[in-house]
């Protein structure tokens, strides 16, 4: 993978995460980085899911490739925020 592909999937994926953070309702207690992470796992994943479907790639935006890389952007968002939210309910102030 060269700088462009990286550049590109750190765009693709910020995309993404963002997507599944709006989508997500209420306040999720996580970053810009772990958004951006996670949204680069979901659109591989999601890539890889479609494919595995046997959606076809198109010249233009493929909509149903991009639905499953939201989705799982939402489900992803909403895991690491529940994490989060439990490790941090966990310390108790002293």
């Amino acid at each position: 993978m060269n700088i462009t592909g990286i550049i590109s999937a750190i765009i693709i994926g910020a995309i993404i995460g963002a997507l599944g953070r709006l989508l997500l309702p209420g306040r999720q207690p996580i970053g810009v980085i772990l958004t951006v992470l996670v949204g680069i796992v979901a659109a591989i994943i999601g890539t890889a899911i479609a494919q595995k479907v046997g959606v076809s790639t198109t010249s233009g935006i493929d909509w149903i490739e991009l639905a499953f890389q939201v989705g799982l952007a939402v489900l992803g968002v909403a895991a690491v925020a529940a994490l989060r939210a439990r490790r941090n309910h966990r310390r108790v102030p002293r």
